[in-house]
């Protein structure tokens, strides 16, 4: 394994290492500001301002294509993003972290795969196979066993 793989599976681990202190910390500041939409929005404004400044310091949109041209999905992200950080903070209070994260898990797992058999939004195809039903199977069991648990 190449150390560029070795620093990328690092940083995802790092990312989703972040997601349950995201999740709690949201669900905090609802409780601060009386409304998880609120919560959802202040936390966008932060991370709007963050993005902002990297962005200054990565040459903003140097290497952008025209926007007009783009698919129209490509303007989903942020609702998607909008509708996930809104469930954490409804979700972390009342079932914990660690059952909200293996349910996003399951749920991020299920559809990444479907997404990767049919290539869709331009992903490459990976096709459902065998093996990978059997570790998705795995991992499900396992999301359930620290529910349970």
């Amino acid at each position: 394994m190449s150390w560029t793989m070795v620093l990328l599976l690092v940083f995802a681990i790092l990312a989703g290492a972040a997601q349950p202190f995201q999740f709690n910390v949201n669900s905090q500041l609802r409780s601060w500001v009386g409304s998880p939409v609120t919560a959802a929005a202040i936390s966008f404004f932060v991370g709007l301002i963050c993005l902002t400044i990297l962005s200054f310091f990565n040459g903003f949109f140097s290497q952008a294509k025209p926007l007009t041209q783009a698919p129209w999905w490509i303007w989903t992200g942020g609702l998607l993003g909008a509708f996930y950080v809104f469930s954490t903070i409804i979700l972390t209070p009342r079932l914990g972290a660690a059952a909200t994260v293996s349910f996003l898990l399951a749920g991020q797992l299920i559809a990444a795969m479907v997404m990767d058999h049919y290539g869709l939004l331009s992903l490459p195809v990976h096709e459902i196979n065998l093996p990978r039903l059997v570790g998705a199977a795995l991992i499900i069991a396992g999301i359930f066993l620290v529910q349970k648990f």
